[in-house]
Parts: structure tokens; C-alpha cells; sequence
């Protein structure tokens, strides 16, 4: 059993650090953190804790190829990793359209544009030449790294479709799947066996995380405000497959994500979340994560990967998870 931690890139640096200390005495594998437009960068938060850790793997959690030119982040990636003493994985999906939208940049071909990325960064993490005549890319000779990566950097697909999803087992070393509600698990494995079984791969060969929202105190009420204030300005960027997994419609969210955006009231929006919604993540005790992530195991699960808000206070959230609930599924045999 591998386990890890999910971070959104909106603490400060110093933050994330100390956090990833912890994360890594407490037995955690792996810590990601997002690169969600506007906030904090990940790239160089994942610097600074490569240089104050030693044993955890860091990853972006993620990155996509329409605000960074992919051979930006072969760039980065390998010396991320260089850095990093071979630790770095390389989170990558295709972004929230409706974030890019902020931007004036238009999410156009997403799942082709995803797969063009990926050939191009194994090509050049290998030391090879990327010359590459696509749809998304148009490259030319000159193409491929001036120095050499220490090896080809493992890639994680971040996923919410159908699509995307069988693109994990298509191509990917590592599934960053999200779990919404956490019990959506089964359905998102049938799409990655499927792409894995097309391929001709093992899916056993396949690090795919199961991807949770949670927050964890022992504050019950505490727990389910933060979980709440996740859902309000994410809640409008679910892909279609989680919003019919969760019996809700695009349009729930349409209110909220005014308040939000517009109105910039949060504690408004948070009013707004409803019961069905709260179905996304897990909020309470680790008594409620664990009775949860229960099912999760039983249904085959070998990664869990606890991510944001994971609770009012990050550093009691990190610790009850370290304490209470690694040893609690490594005591199951489970490892």
C-alpha cells in the first residue's frame, strides 16, 4: 500500500515545507502539489522542499501543456528531478477548461493535445530528439534538451473522463484520478483497464492513486466548513461522468460559482452547498476517513492519496492521517 498527499498551491512556501517534513516522517510516499492559475508556483514550492527532504517523492498535481510549453516542462521536469536526487514525478493533464477561460485560452483538442505532450517529454527525458508533426505540436529537428536527464521522468495523467481516463492505461506510468465521491473508484478502474488492455500493458504496472477530497479534525463541524469552502469554487470545473456519479446537474453549481467569482462571498457560497454535493469528499473524523477508505481497499485499491482541503488545521490533518490512519491500513496487511 503507497500513500500520499494532495496540496492546492495557496499556502505560503515556508508552509509547504513543514508540512512535507512531517509528511515524511509520519510514512507518506508521495507529496503533490497543485498548480491552479493565479496562486502560488509549484515548481518552485517542489524546489524548496527537495532541498529539505530526503526519502518523499514530489510531484506536480498539475501541470497542462496550454500555459506552459511542454518543452518548458520537459525543462523543468528534469531538473526538478535532477534536484530533487531522482524523486520528481511529473503530474500532467489538460487543465480545467474553465480556469483557462480566465485567460483567454481555449482548451482545444484536449485529449490530443494531452498525448502529444507525453510522446514528446518521454522522447526528450530519454535523450533523444523530439521532432514532432501533430495536431497540437508542430516541432521541429532542433528539438531535444541540452543536457541529460538523470532518467525519463515518470508521468501521472490527471483524470475526470471517460477519455482521459483510458489514457492512464494507455500510456501513463501513474493514474491521478479524481475519486468523486471516493466510492467512484470501480467505474474510473473500468476505463483504465480498458485503456491498459488496448495497449497491451499490465495494469498492474500502473501507479494509479485513488484521489480523495477530505477533511480531517477532531472538530467535526470544523472538518465539513473547509470541505465546503473546496466544494464552493471548485464544484463548477466537475467533469460530466462525476457530476452523473453524484446525480447532480452542471447547472447546481451555477449560483454558487457566481457568489464565488463575482460577489467574492465565500461564507454566501458555502451556504449554498447541499447534501448531495458534500458526497465529493469526506469530512470529519479519522474514525470517518478510514470507515470510508474501508471500502476503497476492499474494492482493490493499492494508493491512497489524500488531498485538499484535508482539514481546518493542514498540519494536525497531516499528523491525525501519519498517526491514526497509515498504521491503521498498514496493520491490515495491506502493504
Amino acid at each position: 500500500m503507497k500513500f500520499s498527499i494532495r496540496l492546492n498551491n495557496d499556502h505560503a512556501v515556508s508552509d509547504y515545507v513543514a508540512l512535507a517534513k512531517v509528511a515524511e516522517e509520519a510514512g507518506f510516499e508521495q507529496f503533490w502539489v497543485s498548480n491552479d492559475l493565479f496562486l502560488r508556483s509549484s515548481p518552485i514550492i517542489l524546489s524548496a522542499i527537495a532541498c529539505e527532504t530526503e526519502r518523499i517523492e514530489i510531484g506536480t498535481c498539475i501541470l497542462n501543456p496550454y500555459t506552459i510549453n511542454p518543452s518548458e516542462i520537459a525543462m523543468m521536469a528534469a531538473t526538478l528531478d535532477e534536484l530533487s536526487g531522482r524523486r520528481f514525478n511529473l503530474g500532467l493533464s489538460a487543465g480545467g477548461g474553465d480556469f483557462l477561460k480566465w485567460i483567454n485560452i481555449r482548451q482545444e483538442k484536449p485529449l490530443t493535445a494531452v498525448v502529444e505532450t507525453i510522446d514528446v517529454l518521454n522522447r526528450l527525458h530519454n535523450g533523444e530528439h523530439a521532432p514532432h508533426d501533430g495536431h497540437f505540436l508542430k516541432w521541429a529537428d532542433e528539438s531535444y534538451l541540452r543536457f541529460k536527464p538523470e532518467r525519463r521522468v515518470p508521468i501521472y495523467l490527471g483524470a475526470m473522463g471517460p477519455n482521459m481516463l483510458r489514457s492512464i492505461g494507455r500510456i501513463a506510468d501513474g493514474g491521478l484520478p479524481l475519486l468523486f465521491p471516493p466510492e467512484h473508484y470501480t467505474t474510473v478502474m473500468s476505463y483504465i483497464r480498458q485503456g491498459a488492455t488496448e495497449a497491451g500493458r499490465n495494469i498492474d504496472d500502473i501507479d494509479v492513486a485513488a484521489c480523495i477530497w477530505c477533511s480531517i479534525s477532531d472538530d467535526r463541524e470544523a472538518a465539513l466548513d473547509v470541505l465546503k469552502e473546496k466544494i464552493a469554487y471548485y464544484g463548477h470545473a466537475m467533469g460530466d461522468l462525476i457530476l452523473e456519479n453524484l446525480g447532480l446537474e452542471r447547472s447546481d453549481f451555477d449560483e454558487m460559482e457566481h457568489v464565488v467569482m463575482v460577489e467574492n462571498d465565500m461564507e454566501k457560497a458555502k451556504s449554498l452547498v447541499t447534501e448531495p454535493m458534500l458526497k465529493i469528499g469526506i469530512a470529519g473524523t479519522t474514525y470517518d476517513l478510514i470507515e470510508r477508505m474501508e471500502h476503497l481497499v476492499d474494492m482493490g485499491v493499492n494508493h491512497l492519496s489524500f488531498g485538499p482541503p484535508l482539514g481546518p488545521d493542514l498540519m494536525e490533518a497531516v499528523s491525525l492521517i501519519g498517526r491514526e490512519v497509515i498504521p491503521h491500513f498498514r496493520q491490515r496487511g495491506d502493504v
